[in-house]
């Protein structure tokens, strides 16, 4: 039988194809990956996840990093960065972050999407608990859950304000990774701080004198990755600081940016991001009662992505749209907005990585935090997806409705 647009069957499944292109894709593969990382923690096999991920490797080239999940968040993770310092570099130069009238409202949303849950985080634990060292988990955004929920909602939602989430989820990473130079960086080496120095000079020079050819940069991207792990900061700051050297144009007038972008995003969004997931979302619940589901850091958390996200985002476009600082994306209405700003408090990636950074010695912590992580995504997720789905006055994708006759 041959199925067209016509075909009840066809418009049935819909909802369940448009899973799996796409913007969805990645954003449903994170959520699958997470629930397998729980179900494997929870299960028989919760012994060796514990030992694949946490057990001491026979053998590393690396001391530093014994176990393979310091092998996947040091290192595989460096990969996800450089693909984030990439994408940077490109809307600063040439896309939604190259003038100032592009960048106002992202800029000020992120900032405030960072500042009221971390407040918000910080008042529920409250200021003098050793839990505020954790102030930043609420403050980032998963960008491939975040737009796997709009991709679920086909052209409901219009494409100015899929455009500003991916513009925000774009400074709000830039201020994740400032974040986490500044206040997650402790014991100072000043001989291997000078060594990633220099060979970030050296990748300058590089860029300066016209070489635009890959393999030179990532051979001394990944000497530079070293210094960086040995130096004390984290190492995935040097994928960061390697992209910002790569060169925007290549002689012959072609992006070596963008083809590096273009090579390697699909990488870190299928495999690399997932990998981390699976290593990291595992919380084994066995040995937990209510008193540590619902204790003040997963609480706190929760309470950062859920209220503090939306509080901070959807108040400052309001006061700047108010106050005539900036416009509010077109063709979208204030329900719209509100929905996306909802949307914002999905963490993830970002955060997972951060409480690890935040409660690196205590794996209680960690795993309560990974609990506020995926309850509070969780929720805004739903949340933002229902009201989007009851609020908008789009019409549906054209590519899953018949035609008229």
């Amino acid at each position: 039988m041959v199925l067209n647009k016509r075909n009840p069957l066809v418009r049935a499944i819909a909802p369940v194809r448009s899973l799996f292109v796409s913007d969805a894709s990645a954003g449903v593969l994170l959520i699958l990956v997470a629930a397998a990382a729980m179900v494997v923690a929870n299960s028989t096999l919760a012994g060796a996840y514990e030992e694949l991920f946490y057990g001491e490797l026979s053998w590393t080239p690396i001391p530093k990093l014994d176990d393979l999940h310091l092998w996947i968040n040091d290192g595989l993770m460096a990969v996800f960065f450089f693909v984030v310092g990439l994408e940077v570099k490109r809307e600063v130069i040439a896309g939604q972050l190259s003038s100032p009238e592009q960048r106002r409202l992202p800029v000020l949303a992120a900032i405030a999407g960072m500042a009221v849950p971390a407040g918000v985080y910080v008042l529920v634990v409250g200021p003098d608990s050793a839990l505020v060292r954790g102030w930043a988990i609420p403050a980032a955004t998963d960008i491939a859950f975040a737009m796997g929920v709009l991709g679920l909602l086909g052209s409901r939602v219009p494409a100015s304000l899929r455009l500003f989430l991916l513009t925000v989820a774009i400074v709000d990473d830039i201020g994740a990774v400032l974040v986490i130079a500044a206040f997650y960086t402790a014991n100072l080496k000043l001989m291997w701080l000078g060594i990633a120095a220099v060979i970030l000079a050296v990748m300058v020079l590089m860029n300066r004198f016209g070489i635009d050819r890959i393999w030179p940069y990532i051979i001394v991207a990944l000497a530079l990755w070293v210094a960086v792990l040995f130096s004390g900061i984290h190492a995935t700051i040097a994928g960061v600081l390697a992209a910002l050297t790569i060169p925007m144009k290549r002689q012959d007038g072609h992006s070596l940016l963008e083809k590096l972008e273009h090579g390697l995003a699909p990488w870190s969004a299928y495999l690399v991001v997932p990998i981390f997931g699976f290593a990291n979302a595992g919380v084994n619940l066995s040995g937990m009662g209510m008193e540590e589901v619902f204790a003040p850091l997963p609480l706190a958390i929760a309470a950062g992505l859920v209220v503090g996200k939306q509080l901070g985002i959807f108040g400052i476009i309001v006061a700047a749209v108010k106050l005539g600082i900036a416009k509010a994306p077109e063709n979208a209405n204030w329900m719209e907005i509100w929905g996306v700003s909802i949307l914002t408090g999905i963490g993830f990636t970002m955060s997972l990585f951060i409480s690890g950074l935040a409660f690196t010695d205590t794996r209680l912590l960690i795993d309560e935090a990974k609990i506020g992580i995926l309850g509070g995504s969780l929720v805004s997720a739903v949340l933002g997806y229902v009201v989007l789905r009851m609020t908008t006055t789009h019409p549906e994708d054209p590519s899953l409705t018949p035609p008229t006759p």
